[in-house]
């Protein structure tokens, strides 16, 4: 079988829209991701995990569970209730502070964040070249940020600016009011305040609740890490952009405890590891990600970066790396009157731990995953899709095709296809012509083929075919199997 040319294509402009479409399209019909309870209508900025994305987003976390707990010897994981004493979302200022800035259209009756309207204006006032005018709002609006009526300081801003709707063009605005992020649902036989408990906004602080728990059982030292993955939830105000902002997603979150003074240290040391994660071990290109400074810093913070990726729709958050002081044990000591001191047994020295954060979104990665990975090329004279994922987190990590599905052919195939599915997601297609087979696997994403042809029963080797440059070698079929584990990095 002869090697096959691959030409790319030249890029063309497409819309947000258009790539985010042809994305969704493929996601559903190749099994990554559905619109959750899709029979009945669905749900607004719910999603399913299909056969192929429960696989991906399972390889993921299992990539960065590895990366953290795996690759330092200092960190350890923990898995904490989603439900937790409501006491603790007071102690961490959830309850009082966890809001947005709302406002509706009264036409349309949409609702928007208002610090996203102002802040998008800003942007557009730059990008036409109106920096003085970009200055002077976004001067007004750091002013109104801190105000104690910030509500109405945004509405004027909004009005004075003529600030319009950007799906629709409309501006019949309502006041600015606050909205409470965090769902609230009742435990018990009651339906009264007293039975109040809410469905966790962040995984963060059943790490900080859980402190001396695990640095006691574990016998750790500062400096340490406690890593969890798990859901949260987020009443969002707005939602979209397929699933990059869901009311139910999946953090990945590391907390790293640090004597107070080495927090700067920690930070950098930190930032730069997160940035390499993104670049060598999921292979995501270095010019679609971005840097950005937080200058108006979180309550709790003393130094913030974001992690970016540049969407269809926009250089968007895919991950936080934060200074986050002593505010957090601070807090719950002072809300549960338990000490959260850390006492140095070599030094005798008592102190509260400071932390760097590390804060990613597995929903919002998978994402940029995708849009990474999409890639329209030619070979031998064809179109094809192809998505162009590591071969760490793709969801199959290789097809064996059989020429033949019946007689000699076809057993070899089968056994080929059993052993390597003894530690691989290996699919078995026999199904239409092999180019059409090549092509299936390529759009969803599988690095190797394997067929089984005339040849195989002369010489017991088989053809390996290459993803990305569709290039093809003959292997022995013994040497498969250490060839797909070595190729699995």
């Amino acid at each position: 079988m002869s090697n096959s040319d691959t030409t790319r294509v030249q890029s063309v402009a497409q819309s947000p829209e258009k790539v985010m479409n042809k994305l969704v399209s493929l996601a559903k019909r190749r099994g990554f991701i559905y619109p959750s309870s899709e029979i009945y209508g669905g749900l607004s900025s719910c999603f399913d995990y299909g056969p192929l994305g429960s696989e991906m987003k399972k390889n993921i976390k299992d990539l960065w569970w590895t990366t953290m707990t795996r690759g330092h010897s200092n960190i350890v994981g923990i898995d904490a209730s989603i439900m937790m004493n409501p006491t603790v979302w007071e102690a961490s200022g959830h309850v009082s502070s966890f809001n947005d800035p709302m406002i509706d259209d009264k036409t349309t009756k949409r609702r928007y964040r208002a610090d996203h309207l102002i802040e998008n204006h800003i942007e557009k006032l730059r990008r036409d070249g109106r920096d003085d005018d970009a200055h002077r709002v976004s001067t007004y609006y750091e002013r109104a940020s801190d105000s104690e009526n910030q509500n109405k300081a945004f509405y004027d801003i909004i009005i004075a600016e003529e600030i319009k709707a950007p799906d629709t063009g409309s501006s019949d605005w309502t006041e600015v009011r606050q909205f409470n992020l965090m769902f609230q649902c009742n435990m018990g036989a009651l339906a009264d305040s007293s039975g109040t408990v809410y469905l966790r906004p962040e995984t963060a602080q059943g790490i900080f609740v859980n402190f001396h728990n695990v640095r006691e059982s574990n016998r750790m030292k500062v400096p340490f890490g406690i890593a969890q993955i798990g859901k949260a939830f987020r009443n969002e105000i707005v939602k979209g952009n397929f699933i990059f902002r869901m009311v139910e997603f999946e953090q990945m979150e590391m907390q790293y405890f640090v004597k107070p003074g080495t927090q700067e240290e920690a930070f950098e040391t930190w930032r730069q590891k997160r940035f390499d994660w993104y670049t060598e071990s999921l292979g995501i290109s270095r010019d679609k990600l971005h840097w950005y400074r937080h200058d108006k810093l979180a309550h709790y913070a003393d130094l913030a970066y974001d992690i970016k990726f540049a969407f269809p729709f926009g250089v968007e958050e895919i991950e936080g790396i934060h200074s986050r002081t002593d505010f957090d044990l601070k807090q719950h000591q002072e809300f549960s009157g338990k000490n959260m001191e850390y006492i140095d047994q070599v030094t005798n020295e008592r102190y509260i731990p400071y932390v760097v954060e590390t804060s990613a979104g597995c929903d919002r990665l998978f994402l940029a995953l995708l849009c990474d990975a999409y890639t329209e090329d030619v070979i031998d004279g064809e179109e094809r899709v192809m998505m162009r994922f590591s071969s760490a987190i793709a969801p199959v990590k290789a097809a064996v095709l059989p020429l033949m599905k019946k007689g000699e052919m076809g057993e070899k195939a089968s056994q080929l296809h059993n052993d390597l599915a003894k530690k691989h997601l290996v699919q078995y297609d026999a199904a239409g012509s092999i180019g059409k087979r090549y092509r299936r696997q390529d759009e969803i994403g599988t690095p190797f083929c394997f067929t089984v042809d005339h040849e195989t029963l002369d010489t017991d080797t088989v053809t390996v075919r290459y993803r990305d440059s569709a290039k093809q070698e003959r292997l022995a079929i013994d040497r498969v199997q250490d060839f797909l584990q070595g190729n699995i990095v």
